[in-house]
């Protein structure tokens, strides 16, 4: 089934395989589901059914001119679950991914979900202001989109060393995972990599952690420069106490390449 429509009829790219417990990998920004090479094949070979899609505008997916908002980005998570008949499923948020996840619990509920997990990701809320004053500040977010507008295929390849700690870790990513990463981020439509940076950034996830009424996995790395564990990964476990937050000392933003094996093995443990 490579193709799914969401509401508004914009074709969302899906690969399903294998034939076991389900897990949906949702990806992050400027990526698209191939970012989960590693993930996939790991529970492939353990035995699970996984199930990736591109998010609108981005890899495969249609590239609409709207609808780069939570709201429909939960909707069209909903249209991918409701197409492939998923029941009891976990589901894996990297990073803007770990959004589509929370507002879809809020959104749709947990009828078709066994478990969450938050990798990376940017709840409960990334923008500084009054009521999160360790947030990242606004001038952030508009300088990227500015480099984006400017240059995209120079802000990407510059954004990839950080994302995946490139002078910081100790077993950086190879040149040709950084070519990769790059070639799959070019492949998004520049209005919905510049709109995704306010929907990620801007969006407001507090009111949907009491939405996480399934087991909850949080993992984060940190020396994560890109969302950083302070005001993600240790706020979310503030705000759903019951979830286990797993820190992955000195490791950055896109550990699901510079530690997929701790990665792979935790995912397995906690969804089995």
């Amino acid at each position: 089934m490579p193709m799914i429509k969401a509401a508004d009829d914009v074709a969302l790219h899906v690969k399903d395989s294998g034939r076991g417990k389900p897990v949906v990998l949702v990806h992050g920004w400027p990526l698209p589901g191939d970012m989960f090479e590693y993930q996939t094949l790991a529970l492939l070979e353990a035995g699970y059914r996984v199930i990736t899609y591109d998010r609108r505008g981005f890899g495969q997916s249609g590239h609409p001119a709207s609808g780069y908002d939570y709201d429909t980005f939960a909707d069209d998570l909903a249209a991918v679950l409701d197409g492939c008949d998923v029941r009891n499923a976990t589901l894996v948020g990297f990073s803007m991914g770990g959004g589509e996840v929370a507002r879809y619990l809020s959104r749709h509920g947990a009828d078709r979900v066994a478990k969450a997990v938050l990798i990376s990701s940017v709840v409960p809320y990334m923008l500084k202001d009054a009521t999160n004053p360790d947030g990242v500040d606004g001038s952030v977010f508009e300088d990227m989109k500015d480099e984006i507008r400017k240059d995209r295929f120079d802000f990407l390849g510059t954004f990839a060393k950080q994302f995946y700690g490139v002078g910081l870790v100790s077993s950086p990513v190879s040149e040709k995972l950084l070519d990769w990463s790059f070639i799959l981020a070019i492949m998004a439509s520049p209005l919905a990599t510049i709109r995704c940076v306010d929907a990620f950034a801007k969006t407001d996830f507090r009111p949907d952690l009491s939405a996480f009424t399934v087991p909850t996995l949080i993992i984060h790395g940190t020396a994560d420069k890109t969302v950083p564990i302070a005001v993600a990964g240790r706020a979310a476990k503030a705000g759903m106490p019951n979830a286990t937050l797993l820190e992955y000392d000195g490791e950055p933003h896109g550990l699901f390449a510079t530690a997929p094996q701790r990665l792979n093995e935790d995912l397995i443990r906690f969804i089995a």
